[in-house]
């Protein structure tokens, strides 16, 4: 016997996501769900080797359903997941709504699956920020072996992560460079972003960090450990999809490249691919469609005691967001609902 699944969101770049690894992934779906706002209503899109029409968000019911996967934004979220926490129905929530919520866990499986159990609280379990995800991945084996103290990361975010508008905008500057008179003014983000980089995104705040990196720095202290101590930069960069970091990191124990090396080669998640040669490295194309967080150019960092750099890389719409919804969603399964 398997679950009766929801997907909140159903025509998003995220929702179609979720519903293509649900599939891909064979989670034990009895009936699946694909819901949308009103002016959506009745689009179809696929989900596996089926096609699903969509149905409305708003007068849904979410009585008898076990687990809604939602991508539908802070807003719609804060009306529709609670009508379905209190219907019953587990919901693993996309958005930035919940992420701080003490009552609500805050969960990438590869790092801290123990905390689903905090679910019951509220009925809703949050899932992180997309920059965060990939970086705890990565950092979490790390900081078992040897206690990180200090962590500096700067993120190259690709625009599919500020949604369908921000694919649009890079795509339609490109081809406007090209053709006089046709150039497209920046409108989902602050400044050009063909052929350019953009050290903002989110708001900023009154520190003069963005909410962006204020998000990495509070989300990463949830899910891995409240005493490491993290900064932040993160920019948009004109790449479609994946999102990259350069992260560099200060141990209390001595830990060096090559034994970080064997460390992160076994870390679930993870896939080591560092050949110290040209090329020997993973680039944001290389890692759309796949579920792996990809590290690269791990090496010492002399300029501190106990350091590493690496490079990390990761397709922002799958581990950054729907598939780490699947994943929680199967540790549900695994340890909670038993259905499966």
């Amino acid at each position: 016997m398997g679950y009766r699944v929801v997907v909140a969101g159903a025509t998003g770049n995220v929702g179609r996501e979720m519903l293509n690894i649900l599939a891909e992934r064979e989670f034990p779906v009895d009936e699946i769900a694909a819901l949308a706002s009103r002016k959506s209503l009745g689009t179809e899109i696929s989900f596996g080797d089926k096609t699903v029409k969509t149905r409305d968000l708003d007068t849904f019911d979410f009585t008898g359903w076990d687990i809604a996967l939602f991508a539908v934004g802070s807003e719609a979220t804060k009306i529709y997941a609670p009508k379905a926490a209190a219907a019953g129905c587990i919901v693993i929530d996309n958005s930035s709504l919940y992420r701080y919520d003490s009552q609500v866990p805050l969960i990438v499986p590869e790092v801290n699956a123990d905390q689903i159990f905090m679910y019951k609280n509220k009925n809703i379990i949050a899932n992180p920020n997309c920059s965060t995800a990939q970086m705890v991945v990565a950092l979490k084996p790390l900081h078992d072996r040897a206690r990180i103290k200090r962590v500096v990361v700067a993120t190259y975010q690709s625009v599919s992560g500020a949604g369908k508008e921000g694919i649009d905008e890079l795509w339609d500057q490109t081809k406007g460079l090209y053709v006089p008179g046709q150039e497209v003014a920046p409108k989902k983000f602050q400044k050009q972003i063909a052929f350019n980089v953009i050290p903002q995104i989110d708001v900023f705040m009154d520190s003069g960090e963005t909410k962006e990196e204020w998000k990495m720095v509070a989300e990463t202290k949830k899910i891995l450990d409240p005493a490491i101590k993290v900064t932040a930069t993160c920019v948009r960069v004109p790449v479609f999809v994946g999102h990259s970091e350069a992260i560099n990191i200060e141990f209390e124990e001595p830990l060096d490249w090559e034994e970080a090396q064997d460390i992160l080669r076994e870390a679930p998640g993870v896939l080591l691919v560092d050949k110290r040669e040209p090329g020997g490295y993973v680039t944001p194309i290389e890692c759309v469609g796949e579920y792996a967080t990809y590290v690269s150019r791990v090496r010492q960092d002399s300029t501190i005691e106990n350091g590493l750099s690496l490079w990390c890389v990761s397709d922002n719409l799958r581990k950054g967001a729907a598939l780490n919804a699947v994943q929680i969603a199967e540790v549900l399964g695994n340890r909670v609902l038993k259905k499966g």
